[in-house]
């Protein structure tokens, strides 16, 4: 067993255990929930939509190649610039670069889960330049100075007696406000950032092939002043980010918004084809695309797991998830949580080291149910299982125990003959541990089934 596996199991003993987390984000999760039933009702028919856009997405993927050069023909047509990054240092690399050629010591950032990804912002403090989530949840989770707990919800965690505390101690601000309070002090501390800042980053929601597109969402308007006051713009991307069309967006962006956050659409919705244009008053002077692989070619090389590039981080398979509204987001370790990152996560930074969240699931599908572009991730989940065994990262203990535990039960003699007081013995003995201290054991029958149904 690795040291994260370890770590992933005694996390989640401790949090399954704090009821006040969990009564927290079950909260959360609750009105996420409420929220979600009433966006979905415009559509008609939701499965139909659902199929399409996984047919849009399925048609971006297996094309990637030449959808991501017309992306980038048309986007330096219209004088911006591409960057193709192979891993994260390449990425913070070029990064550094340009900050280095406009002498930028201060960055607003807008959120982005590839740059969690790549740990952007930790890069950049350890250069000497101060960079700023200007999203709110993304900012609480900054001050607090923990990773985002939910792909969409970054602070879901957090209840508002929890972020005016924070506030109060970081921000020096009177104890114990109320929520619009506290909004109105991250107001006042970000406003005058975005007119300081030589670069603002935003990550990428769309990329756009045909008109050089990149579409991003969001609901505060940070990303837009993030994009508008300073000079330059970098936009970092997954490769998988890639739509064929802009008329794809009619369907996509209410997707996202329904799934995401229950919203019929999200308040602003903006696309960029590159910078500002010698007859436009608005924008940024240079705009960057930073194409990121890191990994994602790893999944589009193995044609199963190929599928959860179609992933829009709408977040809905976590809200969902019968594991993460246990353990929470966190207890993970990783950029992406809940289902989708169990499953990409081996793919993306090895399995290995990663093999142990496809293992924490109870495959019962909800994820699968609940997905905007019908991944099937609890088969995704079950094929990164059998990966595992099959590349021989499994030890030998653990494999003489399920080949045992095979061969008994394809022997009904075996099975009659290991009585309930056996059967209760072994297992006393060898999952005790494993089943954990706060739950009881399953209790065996004195004779089986078979016995039973024999006699009668």
């Amino acid at each position: 067993m690795s040291h994260r596996h370890k770590t992933f199991l005694a996390e989640s003993e401790k949090k399954v255990t704090d009821l006040e987390h969990r009564r927290k984000i079950n909260f959360s999760l609750h009105q996420s929930d409420i929220a979600f039933k009433k966006g979905k009702d415009q559509f008609v028919d939701l499965e139909a939509i659902r199929q399409k856009a996984k047919n849009i997405k399925w048609e971006a993927i297996e094309h990637l190649h030449t959808y991501l050069k017309e992306f980038e023909t048309a986007f330096t047509k219209n004088g911006g610039k591409v960057i193709w990054a192979e891993n994260a240092q390449q990425a913070l690399d070029k990064i550094l670069e340009i900050c280095k050629a406009k002498k930028a010591k201060s960055i607003v950032k807008s959120k982005s889960m590839v740059t969690e990804e790549i740990h952007l912002n930790k890069f950049l403090e350890d250069h000497a330049i101060d960079v700023i989530e200007t999203d709110l949840g993304e900012y609480i989770q900054q001050l607090a100075g923990e990773p985002p707990y939910h792909i969409v919800a970054p602070s879901m965690h957090k209840s508002k007696e929890d972020v005016a505390a924070l506030f109060h101690e970081k921000l020096q601000v009177a104890p114990n406000l109320p929520p619009e309070q506290l909004t109105q002090v991250a107001r006042e501390q970000l406003r005058q950032r975005y007119v300081d800042a030589e670069i603002g980053i935003t990550g990428v929601n769309y990329l756009l092939a045909d008109i050089g597109g990149v579409a991003v969402t969001e609901n505060e308007g940070n990303a837009r002043l993030t994009t508008s006051f300073p000079k330059t713009h970098i936009a970092i991307a997954g490769i998988e980010k890639v739509l064929p069309s802009v008329y794809d967006l009619d369907l996509f962006w209410p997707l996202l918004a329904t799934f995401g956050s229950g919203q019929t659409l999200t308040v602003y919705n903006t696309i960029f084809t590159g910078p500002k244009q010698q007859n436009e008053t608005d924008g940024p002077e240079e705009m960057y695309v930073i194409l990121l692989d890191n990994g994602r070619t790893n999944i589009l090389s193995d044609t199963t797991a190929r599928e959860s590039l179609y992933c829009i981080r709408c977040g809905a398979c976590l809200n969902v998830c019968p594991v993460f509204q246990n353990i929470g987001g966190h207890t993970y370790d990783t950029t992406y949580s809940g289902p989708i990152g169990a499953v990409i996560t081996p793919h993306l930074r090895g399995i290995d080291e990663y093999k142990h969240l496809s293992n924490a699931s109870t495959l019962c599908g909800s994820c699968t149910a609940a997905c905007p572009v019908h991944i099937n991730l609890h088969e995704l989940l079950l094929y990164n299982r059998q990966k595992a065994v099959k590349e021989n990262y499994t030890s030998r203990a653990e494999k003489l125990a399920w080949y045992v535990w095979k061969r008994a039960c394809l022997s009904r003699g075996m099975m009659n003959l290991a009585g309930g007081g056996i059967k209760n013995f072994v297992f006393s003995k060898l999952f005790t541990k494993a089943w954990g201290t706060h739950r009881r054991l399953p209790v065996f029958a004195k004779k089986s089934f078979n016995q039973q149904w024999e006699e009668q």
